[in-house]
């Protein structure tokens, strides 16, 4: 690890300090690097150069809404490359909560994203993407049995 350091002045310095106390971070060190990670993630979606992604769909939908759930279902199975999991919560009498795990190119991520929350009824719809990088080796892991064949899939792994 690469030590820095950085000149702040003292309003700065103690609103950032509330805000690490806020957070439960242990030290500034902490919390700096949360913070330059989310910022160079922001960049790396602003300038398109997440070519691939993981992310997190959230929504909120009321599920007497006429025909709401089929058609939420009906656009994930249409997307079935894209879906990876869906989590549903009942807040009450009416009102779900839906979480869907989402991977593949990124601009096709949003775009399902987009067509999903646009849907008559849901409401409250957030997309949390994090740039991955894509990793297509073929290998055997270190717990395959002795003398098992190599096969291929996919890594994941998210940019630093």
């Amino acid at each position: 690890m690469e030590r820095i350091t950085i000149s702040l002045d003292e309003d700065l310095v103690r609103e950032f300090d509330r805000l690490i106390e806020q957070r439960g971070y242990s030290n500034r060190s902490e919390a700096m690097r949360d913070l330059l990670r989310q910022h160079l993630e922001q960049a790396r979606q602003a300038s398109n150069d997440a070519a691939h992604c993981v992310a997190n769909l959230c929504y909120v939908y009321n599920h007497h809404e006429r025909e709401l759930a089929e058609r939420l279902t009906e656009l994930q199975h249409g997307h079935h490359d894209l879906t990876v999991a869906t989590m549903h919560a009942h807040l009450d009498h009416d009102n779900c909560l839906e979480s869907v795990i989402l991977k593949g190119p990124t601009a096709a991520v949003r775009s399902f994203a987009n067509v999903l929350t646009a849907e008559r009824g849901v409401r409250h719809g957030s997309l949390n993407v994090v740039s991955v990088e894509v990793d297509r080796g073929s290998h055997t892991h270190g717990y395959a049995p002795k003398g098992a064949k190599a096969h291929a899939h996919l890594h994941l792994k998210p940019k630093v």
